[in-house]
């Protein structure tokens, strides 16, 4: 399965002259494994992937022999290895927003009594890059690398709605492909997102993703077309919707403004 833009990319559109097809069925080995696989076999691979069996034999051996998996004799499978973990760190300490919005975003933890999280997409998910909360809260914490489905969650509807209009209707499209049946909700969540962050500046997800979870959020749009979600929330028992949108919506705002204004700096 190829992609564009971070998506499945029809056939056809491989064709293109600069497309390495074999680059591509690489990276898309490495994307099978999710937090908590440990090992995969071939044919898991290939069922993930949706790649012929013997292609997938000729790439876990070359992403062995270069670091980025490793095999065991016993099981017959692979999993990770260093080289993807010396990528993913060399991102995660480079990233300047990072760096920029850990101390705010720590801030906002203690003072709101939420989790705060700032992710990015990954295809159809956000993945956090940078996550911040108070010793109290114990519950629904989130660990950098950990992963959200960008449609329920609050910070990938904040994504969203950062989009110019074109952006997200493309997105969407292969939202609705996979969704199926459940797109028409999935749909309606986006579009009173969407309208959320144009009246008040921000989006939300009320037990939309999890029941037992309240969270509001706030996109970051950089001039570069990059889009970054923060987002705050925590136990509905605690948070309630009008507390995150009267109390912590609008610290959340400001911490992003505060954020846009020292990376222009930085």
């Amino acid at each position: 399965m190829s992609t564009i833009n971070g998506l499945p990319r029809d056939r056809e559109d491989t064709s293109e002259r600069k497309f390495i097809e074999a680059l591509a069925r690489g990276l898309d080995v490495l994307r099978a494994f999710q937090p908590g696989d440990g090992f995969l076999g071939n044919q898991e691979i290939a069922e993930r992937t949706q790649l012929p069996k013997s292609s997938i034999s000729r790439l876990t051996y070359t992403l062995t022999k270069l670091g980025y998996l490793t095999y065991s004799e016993r099981l017959g499978k692979y999993q990770l290895g260093s080289g993807v973990l010396a990528l993913g760190y060399a991102f995660v300490s480079n990233l300047a927003i990072r760096q920029v919005a850990k101390p705010l975003m720590q801030d906002l933890a203690e003072a709101t009594g939420t989790a705060v999280g700032l992710a990015d997409r990954d295809r159809l998910e956000m993945i956090y890059v940078e996550y911040q909360a108070p010793e109290e809260v114990r519950t629904f914490r989130m660990e950098v690398g950990d992963r959200v489905p960008i449609a329920q969650n609050s910070a990938g509807r904040a994504y969203l709605a950062g989009l110019s209009d074109e952006e997200r209707e493309y997105l969407e499209g292969y939202m609705e492909r996979k969704a199926g049946d459940q797109w028409p909700v999935l749909k309606a969540g986006i579009d009173e997102a969407v309208n959320s962050y144009r009246e008040h500046g921000y989006c939300y997800s009320f037990g939309d993703w999890d029941r037992d979870v309240n969270g509001v959020s706030v996109p970051l749009v950089m001039s570069e077309g990059i889009i970054y979600a923060f987002n705050a929330g925590g136990p509905a028992y605690r948070l309630s919707p009008d507390y995150l949108r009267e109390e912590v919506a609008p610290q959340l705002k400001n911490m992003v403004r505060n954020i846009e204004a020292m990376l222009i700096r930085y």
